[in-house]
């Protein structure tokens, strides 16, 4: 298992070159269906992103309006204006997903967090796996389109902010990860996603995927191409 770990981080820059580095900056476009369904559609559609690679801070800017931005940390999210004017603030932001539902709509704060730790996550694989805590185990490799991925059980601690503990890593021969199965429980949802990334490029040493599709998994295991539940579009990538 350690050896698909030490693959999947030199595919993509390599633990050296990730420790030199401090905060990652893009544009981000995003679409799907979720976002609708929560109320939230076109709030961080189009956003310059902002996210610290070695502590859970992200920001998104615009968020809802041109001189709005949110800050989320794992224990507090806030809505600020340009001057750093806190608008609207949450604290212990995941309890307040207690009892929803994927029909249950969204305020602002919802949002923030479930955007800010979904890109930390997104944007810190498969560097986060080595912090401490994380546990891993190599499953049994899976065929799809015509290829052999290997995969990785990941399991956060619960001082890491994510959809859920238990993940599931594709990763194909060269180590870049192809496919991420969660469970997204501030949803309420008991059913895994499936979590596609491609069109990789790199950046100052850095492999990032730059395209990335969120699908539904049936009960029988079967991915459903429609619909689309996330979807994720990045440029101007910049690690610094």
């Amino acid at each position: 298992m350690d050896d698909l770990r030490e693959l999947a981080v030199a595919a993509h820059g390599g633990l050296d070159k990730w420790n030199q580095l401090s905060v990652v900056t893009m544009h981000m476009h995003t679409g799907g269906a979720l976002w609708a369904i929560k109320g939230q559609d076109g709030v961080i559609n189009d956003s310059r992103v902002r996210v610290e690679l070695h502590r859970q801070l992200v920001s998104h800017a615009p968020f809802g309006a041109p001189d709005l931005h949110d800050v989320y940390t794992p224990d507090l999210v806030t809505i600020e204006n340009d001057d750093g004017t806190v608008i609207d603030q949450r604290a212990n932001p995941r309890s307040s997903f207690t009892g929803h539902t994927l029909e249950t709509p969204w305020d602002r704060l919802h949002l923030a967090y479930f955007a800010g730790y979904a890109m930390w996550t997104y944007l810190t694989q498969p560097f986060s796996w080595t912090r401490p805590g994380v546990e891993i185990e190599e499953l049994t490799p899976w065929q799809e389109d015509g290829e052999e991925w290997r995969r990785l059980r990941v399991l956060f601690p619960a001082g890491i902010a994510t959809h859920s503990r238990e993940n599931v890593y594709y990763l194909d021969d060269r180590g870049l990860i192809r496919r991420h199965d969660y469970t997204t429980e501030v949803l309420g949802s008991t059913s895994p996603a499936a979590h596609y990334g491609t069109r990789h490029r790199e950046f100052n040493g850095i492999s990032v995927p730059t395209r990335r599709r969120v699908h539904l998994v049936d009960e029988n295991g079967s991915v459903m191409p429609q619909p689309v539940v996330v979807s994720i579009d990045l440029d101007d990538v910049r690690f610094e």
